[in-house]
């Protein structure tokens, strides 16, 4: 819900997975937000960084670390363009 000036008024504004886009509820208490700074060519920290969400399910199957390296390899194709 937002406001006049176009203010977000909400408490709780939910989350997607970034490797199976379902809603990450607000009892989910195995969910991660991961911050991946990114580097310059001779591997100094620029200031800037890609976020990935995952959920629950995710980590609960095992699959988080191939599903945060996909992610990652698809961002930083993106990135190079």
């Amino acid at each position: 819900m937002q406001n006049e000036e176009g203010q977000n008024m909400d408490l709780y504004i939910p989350r997607k997975c970034s490797a199976t886009n379902r809603l990450i509820t607000s009892k989910d208490h195995a969910s991660v937000q991961i911050n991946i700074g990114h580097l310059d060519a001779n591997g100094h920290y620029t200031g800037q960084f890609s976020t990935f969400a995952l959920c629950g399910f995710v980590r609960a199957q095992g699959d988080a670390d191939s599903a945060l390296d996909r992610l990652w390899q698809k961002k930083k194709a993106e990135l190079r363009q």
